[in-house]
């Protein structure tokens, strides 16, 4: 069983910075595209920032500048950087990866971390 853990969320002032893990745990698996997400109260839930497998990334407009996303194969973890922090980034933030086991490719998704910016 695969599981992915995020960690790194809190509260924080305006202007600040966090980051992020999202860590895949098990064996025999090959995570290949990760994305973050966010979901506000009242919202839907947005895609934030991507990176593929070959790490390719891509942002949301709102958030290129000033958050960047990584990954450490070796440690099976995907990073989300965030810098210059605002009140609107406030969310629960969760990770989502393709993850391949014997060939067969599943969606997996964190269970959240929260994310508060204070102005």
């Amino acid at each position: 069983q695969v599981q992915l853990v995020e960690s790194g969320g809190g509260l924080v002032e305006f202007g600040g910075s966090l980051r992020l893990s999202c860590a895949a745990s098990g064996s025999g698996f090959s995570l290949n595209d990760v994305g973050w997400y966010r979901q506000a109260p009242g919202k839907l839930r947005d895609l934030v920032a991507a990176i593929t497998s070959g790490g390719n990334t891509n942002y949301t407009d709102s958030v290129k500048g000033r958050f960047t996303i990584s990954r450490d194969n070796a440690k099976n973890t995907v990073y989300l950087q965030m810098n210059s922090l605002k009140p609107e980034d406030t969310a629960v933030y969760y990770c989502t990866a393709r993850i391949a086991i014997q060939g067969v490719s599943r969606r997996h998704w964190g269970q959240g971390t929260q994310v508060t910016v204070s102005s």
